[in-house]
């Protein structure tokens, strides 16, 4: 296996640097009452998001040194690793047990590992590897698309039995740009689009759950002690925050109002404290990332390195756009985490692994 020593972008290499120490900072800040009352020390989860970070540095850094071209010939073998990850975590004694109604877990001592997080990833090396060698059978529908739906429906049902909708949608939308950029025919998804929506709402209504999450978000003030408490808490965080915000660390809605503050809603915290000029840096970030992710994808030196550019930067993309749009109930609350920001391990690794991957494809490029 050949290391590469050229150099990578390093504007992109700079941006997820920025980005994942803000979000340190972000996890102190928003986390520091939970892990008071809960760990005994404000900092249990500072501590334990900067030793993800650094390993999630270490990993990306080495992974921008490994060829990428190895991943063409390791795509099924990642993809079939994550389908056995995602079994086991439904296996009683191997998965953790439900937390919140979902089995989404394996610990692993050290860290608790989220198959879920590595099946996105799993899914773009996989499509990126096959759809490079065989692009031109998209053309036709039964033998060219249809067996990838397939392969994709089986993820689909492993997390669909955690249940992890958030994760399903993902790797649903990325899957369809990918296939899209390797050229699938515009009229193949119109096809799809019937049975997928049909499917969708047969899922939301087989459970009340579900359909009380969509009225939470139709009309989150109805039941502000209920369905709409979440988003409510976000909105209440955001509107606080105005244009300047309340300062670094004085958020009020941290203080256990809002569920998930260091996670999935860390961003209405950071809006609270930083008001919209903080929100303004970061998206700008996340706008920086997109550009050169998407800069390398049309400049990468062939198809394969071009798909998985692509996929790896809308993996990033796609996750940001939908947390914002679920903090300001834009989208339905699910759990979407916030690539570089919100606290934990597995989510860290992969997109930090997934930036390395992205670096390695930016060594073989002549000028970005």
């Amino acid at each position: 296996m050949k290391l590469k020593s050229k150099p990578f972008d390093t504007t992109l290499f700079i941006t997820i640097l920025m980005l994942a120490g803000l979000g340190i900072i972000m996890v102190l800040s928003a986390s520091s009452h939970l892990g008071k009352i809960s760990y005994g020390s404000p900092y249990f989860f500072f501590k334990r998001q900067i030793i993800w970070v650094a390993g999630g540095i270490f990993v990306m850094l080495i992974l921008s040194r490994i060829s990428y071209k190895i991943y063409k010939k390791l795509g099924i073998f990642i993809f079939i690793a994550a389908i056995i990850c995602l079994i086991l975590v439904l296996v009683p004694g191997v998965g953790r047990g439900e937390i919140r109604g979902a089995k989404r877990w394996i610990d692993l001592g050290f860290m608790d590992f989220q198959p879920s997080e590595f099946a996105k990833l799993a899914v773009i090396i996989f499509l990126s590897s096959s759809l490079s060698v065989n692009h031109k059978r998209l053309a036709k529908f039964w033998s060219g698309l249809v067996p990838y739906f397939c392969m994709i429906a089986i993820v689909l049902a492993l997390l669909y039995k955690e249940p992890h909708y958030s994760a399903m949608v993902l790797i649903v939308i990325i899957s369809f740009i990918l296939i899209f950029v390797a050229g699938a025919k515009i009229w193949h998804f119109i096809l799809c689009a019937v049975p997928l929506g049909i499917g969708a709402a047969a899922l939301i209504i087989m459970e009340p759950y579900r359909l009380q999450r969509i009225f939470g978000y139709l009309h989150p003030f109805d039941d502000v002690t209920g369905d709409g408490w979440q988003i409510v808490q976000s909105l209440y965080a955001i509107g606080t925050g105005g244009i300047f915000g309340l300062g670094l660390g004085q958020s009020r809605q941290k203080y256990l109002y809002l569920p998930d503050a260091h996670n999935d809603f860390i961003l209405s915290i950071w809006a609270e404290e930083m008001g919209l000029i903080g929100m303004i840096l970061i998206v700008a970030l996340f706008i920086v990332f997109i550009w050169r992710g998407l800069k390398i994808a049309t400049k990468a030196p062939d198809l394969f390195s071009s798909i998985l550019a692509t996929g790896l930067t809308m993996l990033v993309a796609i996750q940001v756009i939908f947390n914002i749009g679920i903090i300001t109930n834009c989208l339905p609350v699910t759990g979407m985490p916030v690539p570089f920001l919100s606290y934990g391990g597995t989510s860290m690794l992969l997109f930090m692994g997934a930036s390395g991957i992205l670096l390695n494809i930016s060594r073989d490029i002549e000028k970005l």
